[in-house]
């Protein structure tokens, strides 16, 4: 399967942190190796948009997750953020500030509880995202 799979835990981590920060965005890193995220590193969101709309990775924040991928010898194989009582498609700011060469996962988060979750690759072009597949370790098996 190409795409993304979410290893033992990690689609539990990443709807719990969902859970946690709502009605606020939650953002963190996704580690792994050929497409296979083996942890998710939550990181605090430091926008001053305000969180509920919005997420700010900081530059010290990425040098973090790119530093615990070399300390696990793995790769940054992208982000996720929620977005509370929105679907998990991106937005306009997400197209906006995207990098083309990592997943971005997508919760959805409604009323305090964990929904749907989506994974999107920047188009080349930097024009649109294109959904990516996106499994649990059980379903990719």
């Amino acid at each position: 399967m190409t795409g993304l799979v979410l290893g033992d835990g990690v689609d539990a981590a990443i709807r719990a942190h969902g859970r946690e920060t709502y009605p606020y965005e939650c953002c963190g890193a996704l580690i792994g190796r050929d497409g296979v995220v083996m942890e998710a590193v939550p990181m605090p969101n430091t926008t001053e948009e305000g969180p509920r709309r919005r997420f700010l990775v900081r530059p010290a924040d990425y040098r973090t997750a790119e530093a615990r991928a070399t300390e696990l010898g793995l790769d940054l194989l992208g982000f996720y953020h929620s977005h509370p009582d929105h679907p998990a498609r991106p937005s306009q700011y997400d197209l906006d500030h995207a990098w083309p060469v990592f997943s971005y996962v997508i919760l959805s988060v409604r009323a305090a509880r964990d929904e749907e979750m989506t994974s999107w690759r920047l188009h080349d072009d930097r024009s649109r995202f294109d959904e990516e597949p996106l499994a649990t370790a059980a379903e990719a098996h």
